[in-house]
């Protein structure tokens, strides 16, 4: 199965899964509410922060944003256009936190111990018969894999680049879905091999 999880031991690698997962939910509740630049770079800052204590390997993961350069230039121009600048600026900036803030949290969490936390907010459908550990896994797994397809999307970005000189266009679309419907082929192959969603337990 296709993973992204970073295999390094780190004081991130060893922080409890749940703990990570709703400090991000808590601090993107936070950061909704704020509009201040002036709050989001330090916020930015140690995010950044965290990426560096993980190494050269950490600091790859930036290259993430890559992927976004195209949206949050379009989101900007708008918020240009339509006289609110600096609203914009706010906006990309608390776009970019909770996107590498999300990503940290995947590159440094197991699947399974993603699953575990995430199961439980679904038990109360095994009242009505219903699995709690199927919709977990989707859930776990948009998780894990939303980077790793942004990721796809910067790699088809640079080479239609190099090839035509311009940055994007709406013919990597078709690309991109081939791509995307490869990996879910792969994971669904994978999941099939270990013995569907009850597979992945310890």
């Amino acid at each position: 199965m296709i993973s992204i999880y970073l295999q390094k031991e780190s004081w991130i690698h060893r922080t409890p899964a749940g703990f990570k997962l709703l400090a991000v939910a808590i601090a993107s509740l936070l950061l909704f509410q704020v509009k201040s630049i002036w709050i989001f770079l330090p916020c930015l800052a140690v995010v950044l922060g965290l990426y560096a204590s993980l190494g050269r390997e950490g600091l790859a993961q930036l290259k993430l944003l890559r992927g976004l350069t195209m949206f949050l230039v379009i989101l900007l121009a708008l918020h240009w256009v339509s006289g609110t600048f600096w609203e914009g600026v706010a906006i990309i900036m608390r776009l970019i936190v909770l996107f590498l803030a999300a990503n940290l949290v995947s590159i440094t969490t197991r699947m399974d111990d993603m699953l575990e936390v995430i199961q439980p907010l679904f038990k109360p459908l095994q009242l009505f018969g219903l699995s709690s550990r199927k919709p977990a896994l989707g859930v776990t797994l948009v998780l894990r894999f939303a980077p790793h397809m942004l990721q796809v999307f910067s790699i088809l970005r640079e080479a239609y680049q190099a090839r035509t000189g311009a940055r994007g266009s709406w013919r990597l679309l078709a690309p991109f879905a081939i791509q995307s419907l490869r990996m879910s082929d792969n994971v669904a192959e994978a999941l099939k091999a270990r013995g569907g969603s009850q597979g992945l337990s310890r």
